[in-house]
């Protein structure tokens, strides 16, 4: 199957594939131009950066490639509608927003005239995000990795989510082949979202500690924990994720970053520690089939295997 182009805003996508904002600094401007430059949609994860670092990130990305780049932003931040209108301001292509829900951030896009696009789990909020004005949806399944919003597989969810909208919807969670996007869009999605394997690229800003961890994970050691953001998240299992799992991490500093906390651990530093290379007081991140991946590959290889498997699927 040869894969189809989308159109999202004012935006033609040659490639019908998001790159996944993942945070903390693993998707900054080299990873979302990569991508942009093959024909998908470069996403930079502006949780954890100052509106300074967002700025920076967007420029640097907007000198390397001339493709679509949006942000991702999760909605549980306090710096959320700061972060979003610096992204808007600096020409971002679109907004992605997750873990977590904001009416505001539709009235925000109307206002500035940038596409907004929710990531939901749900059909029901797909619709409703469809009514407030959303361009598109990212449909997150149980498979992806980071914040969940559901137990639900997304090969379920995207015939329910089609049949109750009619803007565009990306499909998230254990994507990772040719054959998975093929599958996605015959059931009704117009694109995916792909974290994980580009996560572990050349151009994401992991610390090649992290990558190599990616490479080591076996099926058992995937973990749901429970977030301070106040919903349950996939990662790979270290001796971190092992102390959530057993009860709170003491907090030696709160830098007061999330809307509501749960403060049984800090989610940005331990995130920022595994981005970072500490992949034994870091938190990790990771989807469902994290060990499916076997090799480091660059953007442009990624992207040429993808339509390679895509087309030879019937």
């Amino acid at each position: 199957m040869k894969l189809p182009e989308l159109k999202i805003g004012n935006k033609i996508v040659r490639v019908p594939i998001m790159q996944g904002g993942m945070a903390i600094r693993l998707s900054t401007a080299n990873l979302a131009a990569a991508v942009a430059n093959q024909g998908g949609i470069g996403l930079i994860a502006a949780s954890g950066m100052t509106n300074d670092e967002l700025k920076y990130e967007i420029r640097l990305a907007r000198s390397l490639t001339s493709g679509v780049i949006g942000i991702n932003v999760m909605v549980a931040a306090k710096g959320f509608s700061s972060l979003v209108r610096t992204a808007v301001t600096e020409g971002i292509d679109l907004v992605v927003a997750g873990a977590g829900f904001s009416r505001d951030m539709f009235a925000i896009g109307k206002e500035l005239d940038t596409p907004i696009v929710p990531i939901v789990s749900s059909a029901k909020l797909a619709k409703i995000s469809q009514n407030l004005g959303a361009t598109a949806v990212v449909v997150e399944g149980k498979e992806a990795g980071g914040h969940l919003g559901t137990d639900i597989s997304v090969r379920k969810l995207i015939p329910e989510v089609r049949a109750a909208v009619d803007i565009p919807v990306f499909a998230a969670g254990g994507v990772l082949t040719g054959k998975d996007i093929v599958e996605l869009i015959k059931a009704g999605a117009n694109g995916v979202q792909m974290g994980s394997r580009f996560a572990a690229s050349e151009e994401s800003n992991a610390a090649p500690a992290l990558k190599q961890f990616y490479l080591k994970a076996q099926p058992e050691d995937i973990v749901v924990i429970h977030s301070p953001v106040g919903m349950p998240g996939r990662a790979v299992r270290n001796p971190f994720s092992e102390k959530i799992l057993q009860g709170s991490v003491p907090i030696a500093k709160c830098d007061n970053c999330l809307k509501n906390c749960k403060h049984n651990f800090c989610i940005i530093r331990s995130l920022e520690r595994a981005q970072q290379g500490d992949v034994e007081t870091g938190l990790v991140f990771a989807g469902e089939y994290i060990h499916s991946i076997k090799e480091i590959l660059p953007v442009k290889e990624i992207f040429a295997r993808l339509i390679k498997e895509a087309a030879e699927v019937n």
